[in-house]
């Protein structure tokens, strides 16, 4: 079987099925990011050509079954997926990890896309900007000249970039402690970020929410109706139900 992967849970997933008899788990990365962490198990690394590529190697190499564990904003992966798994006749299971949830505290504005949020940080009065919506998509910030950017992701972002800018090359998962006396250092008045959903980077909303710092939120992009899960464990009793194999107790 072939897992979507490239995050914790897609990890966490192969390590999952690794023991489980009758599958063998096939991990692909995209490759964008030069060190990855990688899963157990059997690796494959780079595209596949889009949907119609996607589904000749599913059917190349006779997999019975498709779990999308990608990020929740690799929206474009998820639609050939779905397109190449109804192509090639098998089954497709979405690992989707749920999203975050605003508590009390919390000063969320949601922004359905990236240059709706470039738009809304020119009607704030802070001008000190806490970016972290990873390596690509800068584009709509990099016009605005009157305010100040702390950029980060794992691998250097791509241009074009906001001309006063920082740049801090750093992968979760962070704590609030830390998420908090980062923004207090930079004097950050904003937090925008995307709609990620899980532990490893959530400490800095509530670093936001300590600090009492408006958040611009990102919403995820609409994505395939397949069937869905929220956890691993779930994910993997699909799998051994499609194996045949009782699932063992968590």
């Amino acid at each position: 079987m072939l897992i979507l992967g490239g995050t914790a849970e897609a990890r966490a997933l192969a390590t999952a099925l690794a023991g489980l008899p009758g599958v063998s788990p096939i991990s692909s990365l995209a490759g964008r990011v030069a060190d990855p962490a990688l899963p157990a198990g059997q690796v494959r690394i780079g595209g596949f050509g889009g949907a119609d590529g996607l589904a000749g190697w599913l059917t190349g190499e006779r997999i019975d079954a498709v779990v999308d564990a990608t990020h929740p904003f690799a929206a474009t992966i998820s639609w050939s997926a779905a397109q190449a798994a109804a192509t090639a006749a098998i089954p497709i299971l979405a690992l989707r990890r749920p999203g975050w949830n605003q508590g009390p505290g919390d000063d969320w504005r949601r922004h359905p896309s990236l240059s709706a949020a470039a738009q809304a940080l020119a009607g704030l009065a802070a001008d000190r900007v806490f970016l972290t919506i990873g390596r690509t998509g800068l584009a709509p910030f990099a016009g605005l000249d009157e305010h100040w950017f702390l950029i980060r992701s794992i691998e250097p972002p791509e241009a074009p970039l906001p001309p006063r800018r920082q740049v801090l090359l750093a992968r979760g998962p962070f704590t609030v402690p830390d998420e908090v006396a980062l923004m207090r250092q930079h004097r950050i008045g904003v937090l925008v970020t995307k709609d990620s959903g899980g532990p490893l980077t959530e400490a800095k909303l509530v670093a936001a929410r300590e600090l009492g710092l408006p958040v611009l939120l990102i919403e995820r992009p609409p994505v395939p109706d397949v069937p869905a899960v929220a956890t691993v464990e779930q994910a993997r009793d699909w799998v051994a139900l499609l194996a045949g194999t009782p699932a063992q107790p968590d």
